[in-house]
């Protein structure tokens, strides 16, 4: 624990009082000034620019999440994430305690698009709970948490608490079909996750790829914010984020208004200079023109907005590079069966799908939801709390977002962010996240006596 606390102080997270070693410091007295904390974070900002092609303030919101993050386990808030409860017995000298107990040695494997809060949240709630982890980073962006561990060694991390190794996966696999690792913690696509919950023999925790959906619901107000969240969500980061808008479900009222053209006007303000759009590291440019051309061949379907490929870079033809995207799909068609698996394809960049319901069709929408396989974030923008309990209370998403202000991206470490509705999910950045996933229950009953007066050896039974 001695660690945590110090990397806290190192960044300056706090100004509160923190055991270290038997020593108490003050992290205003630490000699770190505002300027450093804010060369630390630049540092690593532009860090994630380097490898993850995102604009500064969205490298910058990733590091601030997690300072964030370590701010929540300071302190004692480590010890108490293992907190175990006893319970009394059936006679003088029985109870029975449940205690959080750490699996030993573990392994965590993540991907790209979150280069420094993904792996590091996962990290030390691995550390937290008492295990020995070995850490894995998408090759591409590996270089922001080797830095990192660096700072973690340099704050005091014993160098034998962490192993940390940068290869391609099929040597992963094999690794981690040889050391038979006690749990596996994986984020990333859905391929990889069904594979390895098969050859890890379900000893995993999985936060895998999601189509994630938003529905407007029938009352239209703040249009100029419901349209700038939307573009947020569909295209930050060049839709590369497991949380991304796929898919937006808009009540007849919003089809009626000035919503797509706000979001076509938005979408326009996207330039490669700023990295507000930009590569698209896991799908090239042809393969995304040519869902969308096969997505324009579904009747009554349209394009709303984009569907080219960017221009003057030199980007390349391995990578993606193309504007943002919205295709519009009829609800009906989306039901079709010939049309239900290419229309929820999810395409990791920066592309959606747009429809519209009637105000009779809300059972079509929730067909749809229900149909879906992945259960990560989704969004209900509505004030109408009958509308918004009939969307909550026939669907799953793990982290749902409702009211004027929902989204499906942006997640802070203040809440729960993971799918439902699969027994191997993985959460991540709450005490019940850590506790879940870096966790197993143990109870352990102690019956120590004394025995009955008189006690004699019973008939058998």
């Amino acid at each position: 624990m001695e660690m945590f606390v110090a990397l806290v102080i190192f960044f300056q997270f706090l100004c509160s009082l923190s055991a270290i070693q038997g020593r108490t410091i003050n992290s205003r007295k630490s000699g770190v000034s505002e300027k450093k904390v804010a060369d630390v974070s630049d540092f690593f900002a532009k860090l994630i620019q380097r490898v993850s092609p995102k604009s500064y303030q969205q490298a910058l919101g990733e590091v601030y999440v997690t300072q964030k993050f370590l701010e929540n386990f300071c302190g004692d808030q480590v010890r108490f994430l293992a907190r175990s409860f006893a319970v009394p017995g059936n006679h003088l000298g029985q109870q029975s305690h449940g205690f959080r107990w750490p699996y030993g040695p573990v392994t965590i494997i993540t991907p790209f698009n979150f280069p420094l809060e993904i792996p590091l949240l996962q990290l030390m709630g691995a550390l937290y709970m008492g295990n020995k982890p070995l850490l894995k980073v998408d090759s591409k962006v590996c270089v922001v948490m080797e830095q990192m561990l660096r700072l973690l060694h340099e704050c005091g991390l014993p160098l034998e608490d962490v192993d940390f190794i940068n290869s391609d996966g099929p040597t992963m696999n094999k690794i981690l079909l040889e050391a038979k690792p006690r749990m596996t913690l994986f984020t990333g696509s859905s391929r990889v996750a069904e594979k390895l919950a098969v050859d890890l023999k379900g000893r995993v925790k999985l936060e895998d790829a999601g189509f994630d959906w938003k529905i407007l619901g029938p009352d239209v107000h703040e249009e100029d914010y419901v349209a700038w969240v939307c573009d947020q969500d569909a295209y930050a980061c060049s839709g590369q984020k497991c949380s991304a808008q796929s898919l937006l479900f808009m009540h007849e009222n919003w089809s009626k208004s000035s919503l797509i053209d706000k979001l076509t006007g938005l979408a326009a303000r996207r330039k490669l200079d700023d990295l507000t759009i930009g590569p698209v590291l896991t799908v090239t440019t042809e393969a995304m023109l040519g869902h969308m051309n096969k997505l324009l061949e579904i009747k009554g379907s349209k394009l709303l907005f984009g569907g080219e490929a960017l221009q003057n870079h030199n980007i390349p033809a391995v990578y993606g590079a193309i504007k943002p995207t919205a295709v519009f799909i009829p609800l009906e068609e989306i039901l079709n069966e010939n049309n239900y698996e290419l229309v929820t394809k999810e395409i990791f960049g920066p592309f959606q799908i747009v429809t519209e319901y009637k105000h009779n069709q809300l059972s079509l929408v929730l067909n749809v939801l229900e149909r879906m396989h992945a259960h990560l974030t989704a969004a209900v923008v509505s004030n109408d709390p009958l509308f918004l309990q009939d969307v909550i209370g026939n669907s799953v998403n793990g982290t749902t977002y409702v009211g004027l202000r929902a989204r499906t991206t942006g997640a802070p470490q203040n809440h729960w962010f993971g799918p439902a509705g699969d027994p191997r999910g993985a959460g991540i950045g709450t005490p019940e996240a850590i506790r879940l996933v870096w966790s197993c229950h143990r109870e352990v009953i102690y019956d120590i006596g004394p025995l009955p007066q008189k006690w004699r050896t019973p008939q058998p039974t």
